[in-house]
């Protein structure tokens, strides 16, 4: 059975071992930062970012559980949407061909 490591030890590991923080941190952070970025527009949120965030407002009892459950159908549905717009949008900008066909070379 593995030992658990009190808040002294984590710090410990922190300081002594550089880039072991990254693999250490939470999916909780790691769907904070990502919901930050895509704020900013600057990254992308997965639906899997918004399960993980709501999961944890229930544990922690910031919501309720049939709150959480509404607001990952409005993310779900709000995501799908926007996937499918930015498919419309590249669909749109791909050139179209009219005109003559290539000749074939035989």
């Amino acid at each position: 059975m593995p030992a658990e490591l009190g808040g002294s030890q984590i710090s410990s590991l922190l300081e002594a071992l550089p880039g072991i923080a990254s693999v250490l941190r939470s999916p909780v952070a790691d769907a904070l930062i990502k919901a930050i970025r895509a704020a900013a527009g600057i990254g992308d949120f997965t639906p899997e970012d918004s399960e993980e965030l709501v999961r944890y407002a229930v544990r922690r009892g910031l919501i309720g559980p049939d709150e959480g459950d509404r607001v990952l159908v409005e993310v779900q549905a709000a995501l799908k949407t926007k996937r499918k717009v930015a498919r419309g949008a590249k669909a749109k900008a791909a050139p179209r061909r009219v005109g003559k066909k290539k000749k074939s070379r035989r």
